[in-house]
């Protein structure tokens, strides 16, 4: 782990800081990426469906853009356990999405999706990235993606897609995750995946419960500290909602301090429903970092200053 630069705030030394997606670009030294969520399914842990309609889902895609985001993720199917869906019916839910937005947009998309045949047609619609949440459980997600050249969000679970999945026990559980993202990277590396295309995520919630995803929020840096962009996906996780005691309509300040905290412990795309808010609450902190100006200056710059309005 290298020494921070900044009092409180955690830089971690990257093995290649930027990445670069189709036409975009992103310097993970000096930028964090705003990720907003699109589910195109009927059971949304957090809508309920809203998204579901094709149109609703390409709106909320252009909306997200609108209001400050670098990156929309497009899923098809929950994480949570429920009936399996095919190749064929998840890429219809999710290939007609990320073509629109692609006609329309050079924001950096990704595919949520852990099914080989879904992640090849989702790439060749558009998408830069395939947002794996199984790990790497199919290894031939990996050629789909290495075929395509596309980037692979490796992130930390337990159980095999839709599947119940026992309480969670782990010894420590940060060092554990942190094995098993290193032992995937090398998989992926190994499966013809380029390091530079690799992006690691921890799971808050996905297989932990909520003291296993304060403390993965509480050490991010040892996550960060692993070479590779993390990714931290809070938003309106029941994590918050247990901590605050919150419905998830009530979770959105929970959610954005969650998210700025594993920002200031190295995490540099943050994953968010949420966007236009999340987007203040990300480039404030890049701007606190020294990444950016503020968008103007007038407080206390004159020679003459008047009073302030109330």
């Amino acid at each position: 782990m290298t020494e921070t630069a900044l009092p409180g705030i955690y830089l971690p030394t990257l093995d290649h800081p930027v990445h670069t997606f189709g036409d975009r670009k992103i310097d993970f030294n000096s930028q964090v990426a705003l990720m907003a969520i699109i589910n195109r399914t009927p059971d949304s842990f957090y809508d309920g469906g809203r998204t579901f309609a094709l149109e609703a889902a390409v709106d909320a895609c252009l909306q997200a853009v609108n209001d400050g985001a670098d990156w929309v993720d497009i899923g098809g199917v929950p994480f949570a356990p429920g009936p399996a869906l095919s190749a064929a019916e998840e890429a219809e839910r999710i290939v007609p999405v990320i073509e629109a937005v692609r006609a329309r947009s050079n924001v950096i998309i990704s595919a949520d999706t852990f099914l080989p045949e879904v992640a090849e047609a989702s790439i060749k619609a558009g998408a830069n990235v395939i947002n794996d949440t199984t790990g790497l459980q199919n290894k031939d997600l990996a050629a789909a993606v290495a075929d395509g050249g596309a980037h692979l969000v490796i992130t930390h679970s337990l159980a095999a897609p839709r599947t119940v999945y026992p309480r969670p026990h782990y010894n420590d559980v940060v060092d554990e995750i942190a094995d098993f993202l290193r032992r995937k990277v090398d998989l992926a590396v190994e499966l013809g995946i380029a390091p530079e295309k690799i992006v690691i995520d921890p799971g808050h919630d996905l297989n932990k419960n909520t003291l296993h995803s304060l403390e993965i929020t509480r050490r991010f840096q040892e996550i960060a500290a692993l070479g590779f962009p993390a990714l931290a996906a809070v938003s309106n996780k029941d994590f918050i909602g247990e901590t605050l005691d919150q419905p998830k309509k009530d979770r959105l300040s929970g959610s954005l301090a969650a998210a700025v905290m594993c920002i200031m412990n190295g995490a540099r795309i943050v994953r968010m429903h949420n966007v236009a808010e999340a987007n203040s609450a990300v480039r404030f902190t890049e701007a606190a970092f020294g990444w950016r100006q503020p968008a103007y200056l007038k407080h206390n710059m004159g020679e003459f200053n008047e009073p302030a309005q109330p």
